[in-house]
């Protein structure tokens, strides 16, 4: 049938972050997003194998893949006790404070609309916070994918 597909709504992704302090699983979602980029070609790195026999057209081989994620949107607080959103929270104060071996975490989001979470073992590097006399404070982080990337299935 024509036009029975449709674009969906930026609004409608999520993402979480696992708790690696928690006893059992917990996954944090991280608010106040307000855009992301997902870039599945970041950090990819080909080896040029043109030759004579190419006859004069490139070729390559891709050695490397890689893909990151840029979230950024608002600080969040809980207006009563004042506390960081405990997904924000987690990346500034947990996990963006560890180093080597224990850098990285893992990651999952998805569209509200689809049954699956694509989930990344990753490091993060925190974004800069600031904003103007009559803005909100910004938060942001660059999650960067170690490794393959697999899936789950949306619990419940």
């Amino acid at each position: 049938m024509a036009g029975s597909t449709r674009p969906i709504d930026a609004r409608g992704w999520i993402f979480e972050v696992e708790d690696l302090t928690a006893t059992d699983e917990t996954w944090l979602p991280i608010a106040g997003l307000t855009t992301f980029t997902h870039n599945p070609a970041e950090n990819e790195e080909t080896a040029e194998t043109t030759a004579f026999e190419s006859e004069g057209h490139y070729e390559q081989d891709v050695m490397q893949r890689g893909a990151s994620l840029s979230l950024e949107g608002q600080y969040r607080v809980d207006k009563t006790s004042s506390e960081q959103d405990p997904g924000q929270a987690y990346i500034d104060h947990e996990w963006a404070e560890r180093l080597g071996i224990e850098s990285r975490n893992l990651v999952r989001w998805r569209h509200k609309s689809q049954t699956s979470w694509v989930v990344w073992e990753a490091t993060v590097t925190p974004g800069e916070q600031g904003g103007g006399t009559n803005e909100k404070t910004s938060w942001s982080a660059t999650i960067t994918r170690c490794g393959p990337a697999t899936s789950a299935a949306v619990a419940g």
